[in-house]
């Protein structure tokens, strides 16, 4: 067994459905655990392994802990609609597949739960989602990962793909409202309404943030990856937004550190840092893009060079125990009654790092499952 494989034993042999040693926000709030996209993106992690490695193990775990949190009924753990929070449909993109592999109903039944939640959605009046009900009006490339991925691969199952217009506008939406032209990348959040604290006269954010867009970009491959043939309109505009995110993300990895930094566009600044979870994102883009022909195929070696570089700066070994480092442990906009959270440069690089956390694990060993594609004997660092 190689060194991350032998990385995400560790990860598992010491977690549960209620205490995952990945959620380290839950950990340091001391709260219950519950549905939530942290260890949604871990489970996504695990079935991509599960799936390309064939060892039944990482299924059992990920199955288990599923079953822990949907009942029956469907109804889900933790799980509250009247939040209309886009973070808690992410964890329904692996619900798909352990419907398909257990044949137990009641995944099909959450499924329809968290659909529920999308077609009563608040939205903006350009017709893109409300990240959450306390964040009104508000739009976060975040929640362009955490939702249109599964509301593609549901329309995509069961509608006959019928809401495959509706999920290019709100990408549309982002590509006219939210990209910067000073650096060719998206800001974090934008307000329709023009009225939250950190927004500016054009309703963005001021900056970029490194894993906001890297939320983007693995929503562009993996909704490019369950588009269904024939439609071709729809695959090439998206394509494009891809390979343009794809262009201005070059200049911004860094030659001497091999990674993105936290606020990408400022290399070197006080404070600033090469940041793990954002740069495995765009290291999965890269090699996924690649991979389905989307992006140029010299991106593969981008994403593989970026990998490397987190290897080599952030995966460490103390006490016989394997940790990857400098994840940020969150970062977001607001609300009103939290202004320290203002988009600000001074306000990215404050947020607490952190180690093993599944923001970056997750996307970390989604790149792996990546480069193992690429190489059938297996892939070594």
């Amino acid at each position: 067994m190689n060194v991350i494989e032998t990385y995400v034993e560790q990860i598992m042999s010491g977690s549960s459905p209620d205490r995952p040693l990945w959620n380290i926000e839950k950990i340091k709030q001391g709260k219950v655990n519950g549905w939530n996209y942290i260890d949604g993106c871990m489970m996504i992690a695990l079935l991509n392994l599960h799936k390309i490695t064939g060892e039944k193990r990482y299924y059992d775990f990920a199955e288990n802990f599923l079953d822990y949190y949907v009942f029956d009924d469907g109804s889900i753990r933790g799980f509250n609609e009247k939040e209309y929070n886009l973070d808690s449909i992410c964890e329904g993109r692996v619900l798909f597949d352990v419907y398909a592999l257990s044949g137990k109903e009641k995944y099909r039944k959450a499924m329809d739960v968290l659909y529920g939640q999308l077609l009563r959605q608040p939205r903006t009046h350009e017709g893109s989602f409300w990240h959450k009900a306390i964040y009104p009006n508000q739009v976060w490339l975040d929640g362009l990962y955490m939702a249109q991925v599964f509301y593609t691969r549901y329309t995509t199952e069961f509608e006959s793909c019928k809401n495959y217009e509706d999920i290019l506008n709100q990408f549309r939406t982002v590509r006219k409202r939210m990209y910067d032209p000073k650096n060719g990348l998206y800001r974090h959040g934008y307000d329709a309404s023009r009225t939250a604290f950190w927004a500016g006269e054009d309703g963005c954010s001021r900056n970029p943030w490194l894993r906001s867009l890297g939320w983007f970009c693995a929503a562009l491959v993996d909704i490019l990856g369950y588009l269904a043939p024939g439609h071709e309109d729809i695959r090439a505009e998206l394509t494009a937004i891809a390979q343009d995110l794809a262009s201005s993300l070059l200049p911004y990895v860094d030659g001497e550190t091999g990674m993105l930094w936290q606020v990408p566009d400022q290399i070197g600044r006080e404070g600033n840092y090469p940041e793990t979870s954002g740069s495995a994102m765009a290291a999965y883009f890269f090699l996924k893009g690649a991979r389905l022909g989307i992006l140029d195929k010299g991106c593969a070696q981008v994403g593989e060079g970026i990998f490397r570089s987190i290897c080599a700066r952030y995966l460490t070994e103390t006490d016989g125990k394997l940790n990857l480092g400098g994840i940020c442990l969150v970062a977001g906009l607001g609300p009103e009654n939290n202004r320290r959270r203002d988009g600000s440069y001074e306000y990215y690089i404050s947020e607490p790092v952190v180690e093993n956390d599944a923001k970056g694990l997750a996307p970390f060993l989604m790149c792996y499952t990546e480069l193992l594609l690429s190489r059938p004997q297996g892939f070594t660092l």
